[in-house]
């Protein structure tokens, strides 16, 4: 006999402007309030990618939580680069650097590193961690890359590439989680919000 379900006592707030990220949580039955942080993500200098992108996670959750009333809420930071032969690349931002990073991946395979930051807004208590994707590149024509670039969706993502939109026929595989590429790990976050104390089902907002 299934258990019945649990009403949602939890504010979820997402510390992000990625629409990926919103999708993805719809997708799986949580409707989050968007909250974007505001926090300059130039502004970090860590050793390795994986710190890089938690850093910038949890200053993003940080942020937001520090300017929400006092009110139960659990506040979701995210932030992904890739990892290509040991350089960090975020957002290229101009299409020639779009470009240049496309002749660099193709035909490579480089590592997408989300890092995931959540806070309970009340008593702070902080869960976080970073989920790790390696993704192999197709090898791509220089016509090819000009025309992607040319749509604009690779200026504004980690890495220069989605899987989920018009880049997805540019990755040839990967390895590990395919939403941590999108931009969060649904079973990584899981795992945080239970060390939280949180089940995942009360989450859910579909069909309750």
């Amino acid at each position: 006999m299934p258990h019945p379900k649990q009403p949602n006592h939890h504010r979820l707030v997402l510390a992000s402007a990625s629409p990926a990220r919103l999708a993805t949580l719809r997708a799986a039955g949580i409707e989050p309030t968007v909250i974007v942080s505001g926090v300059d993500e130039d502004g970090v200098a860590e050793e390795s990618a994986a710190q890089h992108a938690l850093t910038l996670a949890c200053r993003k959750a940080l942020a937001v939580k520090d300017n929400l009333p006092s009110e139960p809420a659990l506040v979701i930071g995210c932030d992904s680069v890739l990892e290509l032969a040991g350089e960090v690349l975020g957002k290229p931002g101009t299409a020639t650097e779009a470009v240049r990073r496309w002749r660099q991946m193709r035909g490579r395979a480089g590592i997408l590193h989300t890092g995931h930051c959540v806070v309970d807004a009340v008593s702070g208590q902080t869960a976080a961690a970073v989920g790790s994707t390696v993704v192999h590149f197709a090898d791509v024509t220089d016509a090819e890359i000009e025309a992607y670039v040319g749509t604009g969706e690779p200026l504004a993502v980690a890495g220069g590439f989605t899987i989920d939109g018009l880049g997805g026929a540019f990755v040839d595989r990967i390895e590990g989680d395919h939403h941590n590429v999108v931009g969060l790990s649904l079973p990584l976050l899981r795992r945080l919000l239970g060390d939280l104390g949180v089940r995942w089902p009360d989450l859910w907002t579909k069909g309750t």
